[in-house]
């Protein structure tokens, strides 16, 4: 699609930068969210604020939504004043979100019921890939209502991949957080024990990095810890709701996920402590408090 009129629902951690590499690309951008003070930049850069999914859908030909969980997603696009109710024939929806592949599935046969396409698009690379437009976009829905989005996805993302049909998005991207908080749970552990093994932690994150140990998670992560950031480019409520639908899916395949679900009530010792809203390198305070 070229220079379409987008409709963009959620200026968040992710979706804001997102909205605005697509400004700079030169789409016309209409924008809602929760919050209009979140979407201050892009207002200011020339996107247009709207009150309601319904009234972004009158005026768009793509709507994206990136917002936070499985409800949210339904409520913009089958709620009250949501997409569906002014969504005319041939419209496209592509949700960034990460939800529940059954309920993405769902919403797509009510949708196709009015001759809208729903995609589904969640994204991995963090904060950072949001900024500099390198996200990896995991696609699933009609083949042909994929390719004639790519190149709107290509402005947000560097690696774009069909993963097969509206759901297998979803589902991809469940896949890719269990590999991701594995990485988490490794970099936590690992600089805790050079810790506490009095090594300096800079000069283990500059040799492991380098090494089989490294990973995108250490780059990005591990001189936060060294730094004691916690700001979030992933939250723990987040990626709390994130392996919710992990352990929920996997009861369903009958597969069982232990990694997965220590990880889980590791983080929910952060949550319990009132951490919920720091960055998931907040896991390395855990390990810590287990050796007190």
């Amino acid at each position: 699609m070229a220079k379409e009129r987008i409709g963009f629902i959620g200026t968040g951690i992710m979706g804001k930068p997102m909205a605005r590499n697509l400004q700079e690309a030169g789409y016309s951008l209409t924008v809602h969210s929760r919050t209009k003070a979140k979407a201050r930049e892009l207002l200011d850069r020339g996107a247009k604020w709207v009150g309601s999914p319904a009234e972004l859908a009158k005026e768009s030909d793509l709507v994206i939504t990136c917002v936070t969980d499985t409800p949210d997603v339904k409520e913009v696009l089958l709620g009250q004043n949501g997409v569906i109710e002014t969504a005319s024939k041939g419209l496209i929806c592509v949700d960034m979100s990460t939800i529940s592949p059954a309920a993405t599935k769902e919403m797509g046969q009510v949708l196709e019921a009015k001759g809208v396409t729903l995609i589904d698009a969640p994204i991995s690379g963090g904060e950072i890939g949001a900024i500099e437009g390198k996200l990896s976009i995991m696609m699933g829905g009609p083949k042909e209502a994929v390719e004639k989005v790519r190149f709107v996805m290509e402005v947000m993302g560097r690696a774009v991949v069909y993963c097969g049909a509206l759901g297998c998005g979803q589902m991809t991207k469940l896949a890719n957080q269990v590999m991701v908080v594995h990485t988490i749970m490794s970099l936590a552990e690992g600089l805790a024990f050079a810790e506490k093994a009095g090594l300096d932690l800079e000069t283990t994150l500059k040799v492991t990095s380098a090494g089989a140990a490294g990973s995108h998670s250490l780059k990005a992560l591990g001189p936060k810890i060294i730094a004691g950031d916690f700001k979030p480019a992933f939250m723990v409520d987040l990626q709390q709701k994130d392996l919710r639908l992990v352990l929920e899916y996997a009861e369903q395949l009958k597969l069982p996920l232990p990694g997965v679900a220590l990880i889980h009530q590791l983080f929910t010792a952060l949550q319990a402590s009132g951490r919920g809203r720091d960055g998931t390198q907040a896991m390395i305070d855990v390990i810590r408090q287990l050796a007190k």
